[in-house]
Formats: C-alpha cells, structure tokens, sequence
C-alpha cells in the first residue's frame, strides 16, 4: 500500500500537524516550519523540537516534508531578491533539519526579465550557494515540477534535468512531483501509454532515484493549461485515471505521497468526512494491492 498523507497546519505547535494528520488518516504529513508569505521566522525552541518528535513516535509517522516559502525565488534575475532566496533557504533547510524532517520541497524559480537558460543557471548557482553554507545539513532539497505559469521553470523534464546537470551538489537534490502541474504542464497522466512515456523519460533525464515524493492533487484546470489551480481527487480534469495507475505502481510503493487539496468539511456530508479522509479513502480505494 503506497505511503497516504496530507499537507497539515501548524497553528497551535508543529506537533499539531501530526495530531491533525493522524487523525485524518495519515500515514505522512507535509508542513511549512514558518508562515510562507513572509521572509521572518520565529525560532524553534527545544520543546517544539520535542513535542514534534514526541507526536511522531506516537502516531507512527515516519514521513515528514517540509514545503519552503513562496517568496523564494532562485532564479531571479535581480541580485536582491536572488540573494535574499538564498539566504531564506538556508533557513528553511536548518529550520527542518532542527525538527528531523528530511526534506525540504521549493519551487524552482521564475526568470522574469531574463531567459529560462538564465534563470535555470541562477537556480543551480544558487543551490551550491545554499550547501556551500550548510556543509553538515542532512536534510535535502526537493524541487518541485511546476505548472508552467508565467515565467515559472521546472514544468519541463528537460529544465529540471538542466538544473541539477549545472547544480555541483546535485547529488543533495531531488524531485517532488506535483500531479496537478505535471497535468497542466501538458503531460498526460490519464493515457496509460502517455504515463509510461512520462515515467520513461522522468527516468532517462533525471532518474526515478531522485523522485522522493509526490503530491497528489487533481486539476482544476484543462491539460496544458499552464495553470496551478488545485481540485480533490477526481473531481477535476484529471479524473481518477492517473491516481490509480500511480497507486498500483510498483515503482511508487515506498515514495510518500502528500495532498494539496482544500481544507475543511465536505458540505455534502460533513459530520461524516472531512475532505482530507475522504481524499484519502478514495485514494486508497483505487490501490489494488
């Protein structure tokens, strides 16, 4: 059975994200460590530390992700805004470090008033910058494919594989994939044939050894859209197609796997499910194993 979870808020304590997620059903849970529309930080104090620890061994959960700051934007072409990107993913790296989460996922970069082969080489200069800065930092960057929207980078297989070819720490990086961008990014998941394909080259470009996780979210928009706008699984332009042949591939099994889908009650039924365990139990629904 594939590793189920959900992105969790930290309102009340880090440790109340593996609360909430265990009680929804997880068996991973992503969080962000500070606000993600802002530069600041509050420190982590030791009883943070210990309660998230604590609340881990708990529930069993033994998959943590860490997603970075949206403010981020590595591939700038504006020495102060590249320049502060760094500096603020160095926090986020030591910040997860502090709490024993293993990875921390990013969004790539924009290039704005630059070119894509610009902003891909800031990206990778930027990347050996960070560990450059953080030589005893275990925990590890993943970069997340991308919709495509705008100037964003990373919504092709060849640009990611770009960056990490330029990146001289690559082997600290690795990939998360967002099933709502690859989507709108204009790969297929839903044919079979198109999904072998997309795997096949995922794996001649870059190596399915560096794919870490996954999240799992359907879109709301069409195919190649170049639009990053979530849905719940199968209620979007997806469908349930590429989940199943995801969930039933073995290649997959031991990748944890983490919503971004909508919060709160489902209206149609809320004292039963919340949307997070009803995505979960249609998830899991379709793994044949």
């Amino acid at each position: 059975m594939p590793i189920l979870g959900a992105h969790m808020s930290i309102a009340g304590g880090y440790y109340k994200s593996i609360d909430s997620g265990a009680a929804a059903g997880c068996q991973c849970v992503q969080l962000f460590t500070k606000n993600n529309n802002q530069w600041r930080a509050k420190d982590i104090c030791d009883d943070d530390v210990s309660l998230f620890r604590t609340q881990l061994a708990t529930h069993g959960i033994k998959h943590t992700l860490s997603h970075a700051s949206y403010l981020i934007n590595m591939g700038s072409p504006k020495d102060e805004l590249w320049e502060k990107s760094i500096d603020a993913f160095v926090i986020e790296l030591q910040r997860a470090e502090l709490l024993g989460i293993p990875y921390v996922v990013v969004h790539p970069g924009s290039y704005t008033t630059s070119t894509a082969a610009e902003g891909i080489q800031r990206i990778a200069v930027a990347l050996d910058e960070v560990h450059k800065r953080l030589p005893e930092v275990t925990t590890k960057c993943l970069l997340e494919t991308t919709a495509g929207q705008g100037s964003n980078l990373g919504w092709q297989l060849e640009q990611l594989a770009e960056m990490l070819q330029q990146c001289q720490s690559s082997e600290r990086v690795g990939i998360c994939v967002d099933t709502c961008h690859m989507f709108a990014a204009g790969y297929d998941l839903r044919d079979e044939s198109i999904y072998a394909q997309t795997w096949e080259q995922f794996d001649q470009l870059i190596g399915l050894e560096r794919l870490l996780a996954f999240h799992l979210n359907d879109s709301k928009r069409e195919l190649g859209s170049r639009k990053d706008r979530h849905e719940h699984i199968g209620a979007g332009e997806m469908g349930l197609e590429p989940f199943r042949l995801l969930l039933n591939d073995p290649r997959f099994t031991n990748i944890p796997m983490y919503l971004e889908t909508a919060k709160g009650d489902r209206p149609d039924c809320p004292a039963e499910l919340t949307w997070d365990q009803y995505n979960l139990e249609t998830l899991r629904s379709l793994n044949t194993s």
